[in-house]
């Protein structure tokens, strides 16, 4: 078979994408570099949202975390790095969540104009996955897209997005988000109709009761994701709609999903903690110290 060029040069960013993740998944490291764990349980900034990003990763470290995710926080965006944000911003960041002897494992970094153009989309795309390379996280996840007529181009985007990332060895992802990609059935479409090895599902059985009003049990959903999960936003939930609240403590039956999961072959890889209870930030740091371990317990894996 003759293939382009530039289809091989595709193909072979892809594959080393690939390879990288693999690594990573399994364990292989360089010479002097520490082992990663089987499970790489960590936790967003989310539950902090109310504070500086710095009182965030404060927060995480004293929770006793090793890996973070970058998500929102009170500053000039409650998404932390956006399209706005320049590289030299995010490597800063990056470098706040590395003097707390943290590791960044996953960034959320908001939307892109795909409703101007897709070229602008495009644009927006390759900016936050600038960004994301700048700050050092080796994955950005998406929140998809709500509204029908812009489907279409949304996806178009993310699958030129795909190319452009593998050259950085950065991986896409989704969540189930509203909208529509609610459920893990219409993350999978997404993911088949993009085509691209480095966009996966980053699975949520919080969000698959909340959007669904608690009538979809994550347990169930779950099995329509097998073979695309490469790391889940640990989150609870409370009837009706709520999601503040300490993994452990809610609706989702956590050791049911992560049995679902692991059937379907995620068998090691980031459980980022996304959401748990409100209050102070001491008591925030509190509940994420809960959530940790009760992850360490359903794993059998202490951090």
């Amino acid at each position: 078979m003759i293939i382009s060029r530039r289809e091989f040069f595709r193909r072979t960013l892809l594959a080393g994408g690939a390879a990288v993740v693999s690594a990573q998944a399994t364990g292989c490291r360089a010479p002097g570099e520490a082992a990663v764990p089987r499970w790489q349980i960590g936790c967003y900034t989310r539950p902090w949202d109310q504070f500086d990003y710095r009182t965030a990763l404060d927060g995480i470290a004293e929770a006793g975390f090793r890996y973070a995710g970058l998500m929102t926080a009170k500053g000039k965006s409650w998404v932390i790095i956006t399209t706005e944000t320049s590289a030299e911003e995010a490597a800063a960041i990056g470098g706040e969540v590395r003097q707390r002897g943290l590791r960044l494992l996953s960034l959320y970094a908001g939307d892109f104009p795909v409703a101007q153009s897709v070229n602008a989309g495009i644009k927006g795309l390759r900016k936050l996955i600038d960004n994301c390379a700048a700050c050092g996280a080796p994955n950005l996840m998406l929140g998809g897209v709500g509204d029908a007529k812009l489907y279409d181009n949304y996806f178009t985007v993310v699958r030129e997005g795909c190319d452009y990332a593998a050259t950085k060895g950065i991986g896409l992802s989704m969540k189930p988000h509203g909208g529509l990609n609610a459920t893990g059935a219409q993350c999978r479409a997404a993911v088949e109709r993009v085509g691209r090895q480095n966009f996966r599902v980053w699975y949520d059985p919080g969000n698959i009761l909340y959007y669904s009003d608690g009538a979809l049990d994550p347990v169930e959903d779950a099995a329509s994701v097998d073979g695309l999960v490469v790391g889940v936003s640990v989150k609870d939930y409370r009837h009706p709609k709520d999601v503040l609240v300490t993994p452990g403590t809610g609706q989702v039956n956590f050791r049911g999903v992560f049995d679902r999961l692991r059937q379907g072959g995620f068998t090691r890889g980031p459980l980022i903690v996304e959401c748990v209870a409100r209050g102070t930030a001491a008591q925030i740091t509190t509940e994420a110290r809960r959530a940790r371990l009760f992850l360490e317990e359903l794993t059998g894996q202490t951090t």
